[in-house]
């Protein structure tokens, strides 16, 4: 009997392969290294695009981190969540790089410029395919900063971004610790758009500082230095006091604020949820809550509770006094970063999976690099491509 047709023999390895869990990549390079046919087939560039499709969201790779201001940089350490070795960071010229944000395959740190030079810079770095990109940092004085990092690509479900044009968005409390100002920079300009700044002519934000003042006494509308929200072309971000939120929207380059949903928890974060509106999540004493922002039948928004998930019995804890932090959400998963005395977790908001993805250590900003990780770059896709083995 003849043997069957290579295309066929092809075509089942690659319902084969496209079925391997995209969180282990290091199941699609083992399985690259057996054979120069499997070898082919996963740095096909059409089996990449059906693993991607059949898969859906990017999977969790690793972790940047930032801390408060106060408590310095972070390790230099790219934590990975696989089997597979962490990723290099990039090195700087002077102090600790400071990781800002994860994104869309790409990660942002601020850091020294070249050697001898007093300037800071952003650079935007892709881990897979060591792609860097200096951005210099936008002219405006600021006193504390948050920034964020996305792909550009006009209709792009953000499976696959590697090399195409992103935006980085800054947002700040300026040096006078009065305005909190915001500016955009587009890969395919090279500029940064003209700042724009919320100030006493905002009402809900007039509102917001006479509370403060009431409550506290002063007023500084510090910008909390956390990883931020982006939906489309809206970016929301938090102030420190109360955890008022404001909106950045790059469509008429405008900032504008929302009050949070009820809560009196210190920590927060802002994710998007499945249905893309925002979401809130905090813990108040030991329970999880889950708010989104809804448009009701009127089209105006509100906050609508939708998940109130009990911690005690699922996330492992040392001292039973300590109380769980979130520290952070990952997109496209559905899932929040819980910080205990015991480690770093995940919770999947759908299913209440844990998932321990770090020890323990300090957490304040959970950067979470999702992106898909194949056989396709480098020494083995030479391999692939090569008439020999």
């Amino acid at each position: 009997m003849a043997p069957p047709p290579t295309e066929l023999i092809d075509d089942v390895t690659a319902e084969i392969l496209l079925r391997l869990r995209p969180d282990e990549p290091e199941h699609l390079f083992r399985a690259a290294l057996v054979c120069k046919p499997w070898l082919r087939v996963l740095c096909d560039p059409d089996f990449r695009r059906r693993y991607r499709a059949y898969h859906g969201a990017a999977p969790l790779l690793g972790l940047l981190h930032r801390l408060q201001v106060l408590q310095g940089s972070p390790a230099d350490r790219f934590a990975s969540t696989t089997k597979m070795p962490d990723f290099p960071r990039p090195s700087s010229h002077g102090p600790h790089a400071v990781p800002l944000d994860c994104r869309h395959g790409r990660a942002l740190i601020q850091m020294w410029g070249s050697v001898g030079e007093t300037r800071l810079v952003y650079l935007v770095w892709d881990p897979v395919t060591g792609d860097r990109r200096v951005v210099p940092m936008p002219d405006i004085d600021w006193v504390i900063q948050t920034a964020a990092v996305f792909c550009a690509a006009d209709g792009c479900d953000h499976l696959d971004c590697h090399g195409g044009p992103f935006r980085v968005a800054f947002m700040a409390t300026d040096d006078d610790g009065v305005h909190v100002k915001a500016s955009v920079y587009s890969s395919e300009t090279g500029v940064w758009s003209t700042p724009v700044s919320l100030g006493s002519d905002c009402e809900c934000y007039a509102k917001h500082v006479e509370d403060v003042i009431r409550e506290h006494g002063y007023h500084l509308p510090y910008v909390h230095p956390r990883r931020v929200a982006v939906i489309g072309d809206e970016i929301y971000f938090t102030l420190r006091e109360n955890h008022a939120i404001v909106k950045y929207y790059g469509g008429n380059n405008r900032l504008s604020m929302i009050n949070p949903p009820p809560h009196s928890a210190y920590g927060i974060t802002l994710m998007v949820m499945d249905d893309s509106s925002l979401g809130f999540v905090c813990i108040e004493g030991s329970s999880l809550y889950v708010w989104s922002r809804k448009v009701n039948s009127e089209g105006a928004a509100e906050w609508v509770q939708c998940r109130v998930i009990e911690l005690k019995t699922i996330v492992p804890v040392v001292d039973p006094g300590q109380v769980p932090l979130v520290v952070g959400s990952a997109e496209g998963v559905g899932a929040v970063f819980i910080s205990t005395d015991a480690g770093l977790f995940t919770i999947e908001l759908k299913s209440g999976r844990v998932r321990k993805v770090d020890g323990p250590g300090e957490y304040f900003s959970v950067l979470p690099y999702m992106s898909f990780y194949t056989p396709d770059r480098g020494r083995l896709l030479s391999l692939a491509r090569a008439d020999d083995l």
